[in-house]
């Protein structure tokens, strides 16, 4: 009999631990599925945050290129409209002192009709008479760059040569010699009268302003030149006003904002 209960007791004991045992296996299971499913999330949340941190140093790029193109078109809209405030004050000024040149359609160009500088034909000498107008006209000009410095917001100011179509070919480099020579008698005289220095400025990429050119009869304003009074208007002397140009930095900022823009 007690055999029995002992056999009875030990198979009771041996189920139970067997119990024990599955219930263990099952708590093991499931904390390493936890532990998997909390790696797993933690991996999950850790690629978030690394997404998010690129989204957020992309946005700020994006950002960035925009303030720069934004800069640059400012900048630009600046100095167009600087160039074309100065042209028209130049002339404004000038007529009120009897003096009258004429502004091209886009407010860049002033010209001064050669009479005005009483240059006597197939001669580039500013007659004497005349050389208180050139000076007025310089002293006008000068007055409107260096008022606020507005002379850093251009890139160069052209003092151009032009002639009609009648061939000068007495002369030493014929139109094309006199139209030079013409501009550069009209610099000299500015250079070496005016009191302000018009050779020692610089425009905004830190180059000298003022360049001389000769055009000869290559660019008329009157394409009809039959008669004199049609020449006329060809024979002058030009002063053309540039805003800066774009630099390689400025022209890359304008790429990459219109890139950012199209991505």
């Amino acid at each position: 009999m007690s055999t029995r209960i002992l056999r009875r007791r030990r198979a009771a004991e041996s189920a139970e631990e067997t119990v024990w045992i599955s219930f263990s296996d099952l708590m093991t299971a499931l904390l390493t599925v936890f532990m998997l499913a909390a790696v797993a999330l933690v991996f999950s949340l850790t690629q978030e945050q690394d997404a998010l941190t690129q989204v957020r140093a992309e946005a700020e790029e994006a950002k960035a290129r925009g303030d720069r193109f934004d800069d640059v078109l400012n900048s630009l809209s600046t100095s167009e409209q600087v160039r074309a405030e100065m042209v028209a004050e130049i002339r404004d000024t000038l007529a009120a002192q009897g003096i009258g040149v004429e502004v091209d359609a886009a407010h860049t160009v002033i010209r001064v009709p050669v009479e005005l500088l009483g240059f006597d034909s197939g001669s580039s000498d500013i007659r004497p008479q005349n050389e208180a107008s050139a000076l007025t006209i310089g002293t006008v000009i000068a007055d409107a760059l260096v008022k606020d410095e507005r002379y850093r917001q251009l890139d160069t100011v052209f003092v151009e040569g032009h002639t009609d179509d009648v061939p000068m070919d007495s002369l030493y480099g014929g139109n094309w010699g006199l139209s030079s020579n013409r501009a550069i008698s009209l610099w000299r005289l500015w250079e070496g009268r005016l009191p302000a220095d018009l050779g020692g400025l610089t425009g905004h990429a830190g180059e000298r302003l003022f360049s001389v050119s000769g055009y000869a009869e290559t660019r008329p304003v009157n394409a009809t030149q039959v008669t004199d009074a049609d020449r006329a208007a060809n024979r002058r002397i030009d002063i053309r006003f540039t805003e800066h140009r774009f630099s390689q930095d400025e022209l890359a900022a304008i790429r990459d904002a219109a890139g950012a823009d199209t991505a």
